[in-house]
């Protein structure tokens, strides 16, 4: 029928495989946004290949099995709820995602001869992650419904790769410097919370 078709009821019937997919898809298209965002001379399709296997094979996987165990163990949207689904979630899974993306992208650069570029990946912007990825689980966790979830962190990890990009352009990964550059008036009260 018609109504297969449509995103949302395939999203229903089909849960694990369109948010698995759709985040696989996602967090590849964040690397590429972020190659085009760059101006690299060429694409590096091996380097957006390494993205989606390990967004494909673990990250999809485990924020899909992952969302699923809080909301069982953590069922409904209460602030007590959702503040021990997010206390959990920014606790546990949040060092191992990133652990494991890091690690995977290692390995997928070594496995493929990539070994230059592997100094590249280490810089981490921690300050800015700790203030973007919590927010996103809050509304994650309060605004979506339980089938789409893994498919928001998808978009999140889409939009984070695309900062990362524009951060690293302009030589700072911290969100305040970002800030201000987007808003010159903005700057000096901008580096007057940031020291």
């Amino acid at each position: 029928s018609a109504s297969f078709w449509r995103p949302e009821q395939a999203a229903k019937r089909f849960p694990w495989l369109a948010n698995v997919t759709l985040y696989g898809c996602l967090f590849a298209g964040g690397d590429l946004v972020h190659q085009l965002i760059a101006q690299k001379e060429r694409i590096d399709w091996k380097h957006t290949r390494n993205v989606a296997i390990v967004a494909i094979s673990f990250h999809g996987n485990f924020n899909y099995f992952w969302l699923r165990a809080l909301e069982r163990r953590f069922p409904g949207k209460s602030a007590g709820m959702v503040f021990r689904k997010l206390l959990l979630d920014q606790s546990f899974a949040s060092p191992l995602a990133t652990s494991v993306f890091y690690t995977g992208r290692r390995e997928m650069r070594l496995l493929y001869g990539d070994i230059k570029a592997l100094d590249d990946e280490v810089r981490f912007p921690d300050k800015t992650g700790l203030m973007y990825w919590p927010f996103m689980q809050f509304l994650n966790f309060v605004l979506m419904p339980l089938y789409m979830r893994t498919a928001f962190m998808g978009c999140c990890a889409f939009l984070w790769a695309t900062f990362l990009c524009f951060s690293r352009q302009n030589g700072d990964d911290n969100i305040w410097f970002q800030i201000s550059t987007l808003s010159p008036k903005k700057s000096a009260y901008v580096s007057l919370i940031c020291e």
